[in-house]
């Protein structure tokens, strides 16, 4: 199995390819909305991007999960209850939640999908 740096790397230039960003700046914590200005259209190319780079399939809802805001249990005042983060983290076992989990607003899920956590995912893909 290749190493997270050869991971990186290569999920690096997917980025590059799907968003037009420069190289340098995507770095391991760099997310992929707010620091490299992906939008919800752009999930899908890095999704079929990374299928292909990588030899994986992904599963739709699985690397970016759907309707986390949507069952009315798991969000109060605009931020996610203790069930919300609990199933957060199970549709995200690749995803380190510990800031966001001292502060679960819902505005900072996007904060979530960084390199690192792209790295992860193709990890445990290929590992499968």
């Amino acid at each position: 199995m290749p190493a997270y740096d050869e991971i990186f790397e290569k999920v690096q230039s997917t980025l590059v390819d799907a968003l037009g960003v420069d190289e340098e700046d995507v770095s391991r914590e760099s997310t992929l909305q707010g620091d490299l200005g992906a939008e919800s259209i752009d999930f899908l190319d890095i999704v079929f991007r990374l299928e292909r780079n990588f030899g994986i399939k992904i599963p739709r809802g699985e690397l970016f999960p759907e309707n986390l805001v949507a069952d009315p249990e798991w969000i109060t005042d605009g931020k996610l209850t203790s069930k919300g983060v609990s199933e957060l983290k199970a549709r995200l076992p690749f995803a380190d939640l510990s800031k966001f989990e001292a502060d679960p607003d819902v505005e900072k899920m996007g904060d979530l999908y960084t390199v690192d956590m792209l790295v992860h995912y193709v990890q445990s893909k290929l590992a499968a």
